[in-house]
């Protein structure tokens, strides 16, 4: 992905995966802008369109893989969501997930751990929200945040979250073992922006459900966040689950960056529709005589 690089021209061959999949090694979260549009060269409006224009298309894709799973089929997507409060998390599930049937999608939002998932270790409520074949997963928050929350307010010792990062690093790997494709996606939000979207809560009543107090100590640590976040991001970008950067201040970017991620891995599974296993033209004729 080009750092701080000019807009892109957008192109239906542009690999937007490409584009925003973090390299391995060290990062650097300062040398993104969080503005940026990679492999899109329109503005707002034009996203927006590009969006709609593209949600058919995920929908066909969507049922073509639950399909493929009540068949027989083993294929699934877990698409795992991670940023700073108010980067859209929420926002990507309604304008994407949004866009195909719910029937075939499951999403779940990890907070605090209850305290029977206390009793077992970290990842144990993590293999139970796993997508099951045919299935679109969702984690709105995820397993990372054992190793970033837990990191920054020191819930645990280091010795016990630095483990972590090789413990998601195999569970990942069994996953993608296991035809369970990981989408991971890091939005990358600015202070400034994130400011401006708590106050627009606050100057909303209908947005006060939204927003929580807590919200502006976890800014007071933000420096803490990133380099929590740049440490997860390097240690767990590995080729079974890569980790991809999504520029997250502008949000119809945003929506339209995670879209073309979602097409460009169902896209990938080369999916058909399952052939009938029954003879056609004779259910026709016993249709048609009733």
């Amino acid at each position: 992905m080009a750092k701080k690089a000019k807009k892109e021209n957008a192109a239906p061959e542009v690999d937007v995966t490409g584009l925003l999949r973090l390299p391995q090694g060290p990062v650097d979260l300062s040398a993104y802008d969080p503005r940026a549009t990679p492999g899109f060269g329109g503005d707002k409006d034009a996203g927006k369109v590009a969006l709609a224009e593209r949600g058919p298309r995920l929908a066909d894709l969507q049922e073509r893989l639950f399909a493929h799973g009540r068949t027989g089929g083993k294929q699934r997507v877990l698409l795992v969501v991670q940023g700073m409060d108010s980067s859209g998390k929420g926002g990507t599930i309604r304008h994407v997930v949004g866009q195909v049937d719910p029937q075939g999608v499951a999403i779940r939002s990890f907070r605090a751990p209850t305290k029977e998932e206390l009793a077992h270790d970290f990842l144990w409520r993590i293999r139970k929200a796993v997508p099951g074949p045919g299935m679109i997963g969702v984690f709105d928050r995820s397993h990372y945040e054992d190793v970033l929350i837990a990191r920054v307010q020191q819930l645990v010792e280091p010795r016990v979250w630095s483990r972590r990062y090789a413990a998601i690093n195999r569970f990942e790997e069994r996953l993608a073992a296991s035809s369970c494709h990981v989408v991971k996606v890091f939005l990358h939000i600015s202070p400034e922006e994130q400011r401006e979207r708590l106050m627009a809560r606050l100057d909303d009543p209908t947005k006060h459900w939204k927003y929580n107090p807590g919200d502006i100590d976890q800014r007071g640590r933000w420096l803490d966040y990133q380099v929590a976040y740049a440490a997860a991001l390097e240690k767990c970008n590995t080729s079974a689950a890569p980790w991809h950067l999504v520029p997250a201040d502008r949000k119809w970017y945003r929506n339209w960056a995670i879209m073309a991620l979602l097409l460009e891995k169902l896209d990938s599974l080369d999916l058909e529709w399952p052939p009938a296993d029954f003879d056609v033209a004779a259910e026709k004729e016993r249709l048609a005589a009733t």
